[in-house]
C-alpha cells in the first residue's frame, strides 16, 4: 500500500471508534460528579428530561432519550425507589405511564446546575467548538435514526 493511501480498517480511522470512546471519557468525567447526587448517567439523562416537562408519558420520555420502555422501566423503578419520582397510570389512558418528580426530584436541580459547566471545563474546548461538536452530533445523528 502506498504511504499516500490510508488503511481504512485501522481503529484510529474509524468515525465509529472516535466516538465510542469520546463518550466513554465523558461517561467517566460525569461519575464523579453525579456520584454526591447518587444519579447514574442514564438517570441524569432521565432527570434532563423530567427537568424541562415534568408529568411526561414513559414513551415520552424515552422517544427523547432514544430508549426502549423495556430498557426504561426498571431504571424508573430505582429511580421511584430513591423517591425521585413517581409512576402513576394515566386517567386518560390506563395502558400509559405517566412519570413526574416529586420534591426531592425537584430538589436536585439545584445541585446539578454546577454539572454542566465543570463537564465543560474538563472538555477544554471553546465555547464556540463545543457548541459546533454537539450540533453536527445531533446532525448525525438524526441522519443515522432516518437512515435506518
Amino acid at each position: 500500500m502506498a504511504d499516500t493511501e490510508r488503511d481504512l480498517l485501522r481503529l484510529d480511522e474509524q468515525t465509529c471508534f472516535a466516538l465510542y470512546s469520546a463518550s466513554h471519557a465523558l461517561n467517566r468525567a460525569y461519575a464523579p460528579l453525579l456520584e454526591p447526587l447518587d444519579l447514574t448517567y442514564p438517570q441524569y439523562l432521565v432527570m434532563l428530561v423530567l427537568w424541562e416537562r415534568d408529568g411526561l408519558l414513559v414513551k415520552e420520555i424515552g422517544q427523547r432519550l432514544l430508549l426502549d420502555t423495556g430498557t426504561l422501566t426498571p431504571l424508573l423503578k430505582r429511580m421511584e425507589a430513591a423517591g425521585l419520582l413517581s409512576r402513576t397510570r394515566d386517567p386518560a389512558d390506563e395502558r400509559q405511564v405517566r412519570v413526574a418528580l416529586t420534591a426531592q426530584g425537584l430538589a436536585l436541580r439545584e445541585k446539578a446546575r454546577a454539572i454542566p459547566p465543570r463537564v465543560a471545563c474538563a472538555m477544554d474546548l471553546p465555547q464556540p467548538e463545543l457548541v459546533a461538536l454537539r450540533d453536527g452530533l445531533l446532525r448525525l445523528r438524526e441522519n443515522l435514526v432516518r437512515a435506518d
